[in-house]
């Protein structure tokens, strides 16, 4: 029943979320003929501090969809791969060079930038709505209990109904809420990471500023890349849930110790950080909804799995999400059945290709950060001789690509 002064609009999908998953998804259904409508809660596409380094298996995917090259020109920076350095040694180097072109090096892509280009091109579509400043307050459900729209609050009220509707709201989904479904979550990771930016005025670090790095020095790791425009994008790890004692502390004493892991920059972290709230707090960790769908309802990226920005695999890991569950989707909607059962094939999809990332990101996590002063001895060893085998090489395949079985089923593709 549609309450008194409230907007009904139709589509076939409602999509809620509007970040780099439900907009990839978004544009996959426009183009294969679909109404879709997204809703996002915030007004702005600022995505401060969230994941923005684009590994090659999501690039030639955002690349097929011819959403990159555009998304690149509003800027970003190549990284030819990552470098592990303890107490001023290299100890390993992750070369994406070694890879094969065109897709052989990371990027460092604001989520702005994505965004942008994806909002752009969706907006090509007259089936196509973005309700922005909306947040998700209800699911609408017909007689059996299958969801069929969402009603939102904003400057309005509105009722999107729909044959399904994708969570792809994030970490703390309100969609999944609203559901019911619970989540397991993972205290895998011994840290939390503080994030900031300095200026990137000059060359502090020689040519290893082309790489994505990792710094073990006399206090916590750090990691620390180029980001646009001409900045460096700095991640200060500490022990997790223990912001709150280092805060007590004072700013003064936060910069000293991020400055023993990064000497080179001691002087711009001085003058960059005033306050603590110059500062942005990741709480990292992982965690998996117990369903990924119910009847009318999937879940999508952080809505479903969520992971730390070890091996920065956020963003494709979401655009690998959206390029599986398309195909799901169409089938659903040709045949009209939006079961639990038939939405389920995206999750036996990807639901082991997640497992993966998420078993080998707290092993680098151990094997990176650890505090642990055994580990701290045998380091360098075993960095060395990884290095060298073709377990390194298969290693940085994955990494790099994920699931390479995803395609984007362009045969669902209409011609405009």
């Amino acid at each position: 029943m549609t309450h008194a002064g409230t907007r009904s609009v139709h589509a076939d999908i409602c999509v809620v979320g509007g970040g780099p998953a439900g907009l990839t998804l978004a544009l996959l259904l426009l183009r294969s003929g679909v109404r879709v409508t997204v809703v996002e809660r915030s007004r702005s596409l600022d995505r401060e501090y969230r994941g923005e380094i684009l590994q090659p298996g999501g690039a030639a995917l955002l690349d097929r969809l011819g959403v990159l090259a555009g998304a690149r020109r509003r800027g970003a920076h190549e990284h030819t791969g990552f470098r592990f350095t303890d107490r001023g040694r290299v100890l390993l180097v992750a070369d994406y060079r070694r890879l094969p072109g065109p897709y052989n090096q990371l990027l460092s892509l604001p989520q702005r930038h994505l965004l942008e280009e994806l909002l752009e091109q969706c907006g090509q579509f007259a089936d196509f709505r973005y309700l922005s400043g909306q947040r998700a307050s209800e699911l609408l459900r017909d007689g059996r209990g299958a969801v069929r729209g969402v009603r939102t609050t904003g400057a309005e009220r509105v009722e999107v109904l729909a044959h399904c509707v994708v969570g792809a709201d994030g970490r703390y989904s309100k969609i999944r809420r609203l559901a019911g479904i619970e989540v397991d979550r993972a205290e895998a990771f011994a840290h939390d990471v503080l994030w900031f930016r300095l200026p990137a005025d000059g060359d502090a670090d020689g040519d290893a500023e082309s790489q994505v790095r990792i710094f073990r020095g006399g206090g916590n790791p750090v990691l620390a890349y180029r980001s646009f425009p001409d900045t460096l994008q700095v991640g200060w790890t500490l022990p997790h849930g223990g912001y709150r004692a280092e805060a007590a502390r004072g700013i003064d004493h936060i910069a000293a110790e991020i400055a023993t892991s990064l000497p080179m920059y001691a002087d711009r972290i001085a003058a960059r950080l005033g306050g603590l709230s110059d500062l942005t707090l990741l709480d990292v960790f992982t965690q998996e909804a117990r369903d990924w769908t119910a009847d009318g309802l999937v879940l999508l990226g952080d809505a479903a799995h969520t992971h730390s920005p070890i091996g920065a695999q956020g963003i494709n890991l979401a655009v690998q999400d959206a390029v599986a569950l398309h195909p799901v989707l169409m089938t659903a909607l040709e045949h009209r059945d939006a079961r639990a059962e038939v939405l389920e094939r995206f999750t036996r999809r990807r639901r082991p290709a997640v497992r993966r990332v998420m078993r080998f990101q707290a092993l680098q996590s151990k094997a990176m950060l650890s505090q642990n002063p055994v580990a701290a001895r045998v380091r360098p060893r075993i960095a060395g001789v990884v290095s060298r085998t073709p377990l390194f090489r298969a290693i940085l395949r994955h990494v790099a690509y994920g699931d390479q079985g995803i395609a984007v089923a362009e045969d669902h593709f209409v011609r405009r």
